[in-house]
């Protein structure tokens, strides 16, 4: 068994990446990406420090701008390091993201919720988010729940939520394909196309941009969804991936691993078109 698909607290997770390396080992795990939002830096933590028996892999979850969409890209540098170009490109993300906390903290405030940036940066370490304003709302009583808080201020349909600039899709890919990594689509049930014609045509313009791989098991997708992208992948000859999507406490019943997704999930993701 296998995750190709987790965060730790240097993203959105609650688990320090040391803490998660040893729950990846407890539950028996022979291979873990660390996918943290737009950075590297939970994978370089855990790396000074993993057992022989697990094998770590540097990776990264990237929100990238398709048309009017967000997607998430996963990327997997399954040779080592991306190196310092590709980390030198993620700090353009970093500033976009803070710059979207910062109209965040301004839109809350308009609406009567009193948050200070640096409150929220207290919770982020070193990649604030979302998440961190939905327990900072918690914390103050403005909301029960994070779920709440997501719902009626930070969602995509919400009343405070700012949008983010972000990479394109196509840029994002070869940025990873240029680091000597492989990407994959990551939860496509997210996406939400209104029809199967324009799904197929999304699929075939990625494969053309050089996206390498879909991942077909996701907590959000049912066997149903998954037997889908299976089949969508043999069609336009894209490996798979799958995950956990684990965020510890934060994601309330998600466990790490899934036990349909094995280490030869991985030999087929190495053995995908290696970069030009």
């Amino acid at each position: 068994m296998i995750d190709l698909h987790t965060h730790t607290d240097h993203s959105d997770g609650s688990s320090t990446p040391p803490d998660l390396v040893r729950l990846a080992t407890t539950v028996g795990l022979r291979a873990l990406a660390i996918t943290d939002h737009d950075t590297l830096s939970g994978y370089d933590e855990a790396a000074r420090s993993v057992p022989e028996a697990l094998e770590l892999i540097p990776g990264i979850e990237i929100t990238t701008k398709w048309e009017r969409d967000n997607i998430h890209l996963l990327g997997y540098f399954l040779t080592g390091d991306p190196g310092t170009g590709f980390r030198q490109w993620l700090e353009v993300t970093h500033r976009d993201r803070a710059e979207r906390n910062v109209r965040l903290v301004e839109r809350l405030n308009t609406l009567g919720v009193w948050i200070r940036l640096d409150e929220v940066e207290a919770l982020g370490r070193t990649m604030t988010g979302r998440p961190h304003f939905a327990r900072l709302l918690v914390a103050k009583g403005y909301v029960k729940t994070m779920e709440e808080a997501f719902s009626r201020y930070l969602g995509e349909h919400a009343e405070a939520f700012v949008e983010r600039r972000g990479p394109g899709l196509v840029e994002a890919i070869e940025r990873i394909r240029a680091a000597g990594g492989v990407s994959s689509l990551a939860h496509p049930v997210r996406i939400g196309f209104p029809g199967q014609g324009q799904e197929l045509e999304f699929l075939g313009s990625m494969k053309e941009a050089g996206l390498n791989a879909i991942e077909a098991f996701h907590p959000d997708q049912t066997a149903a969804d998954s037997a889908r992208y299976l089949e969508l992948a043999r069609r336009y000859g894209f490996a798979v991936t799958g995950g956990s999507d684990f965020h510890g406490s934060n994601k309330v019943g998600t466990r790490l691993g899934n036990p349909t997704v094995g280490m030869e999930w991985l030999d087929r993701l190495r053995a995908a078109e290696p970069p030009a």
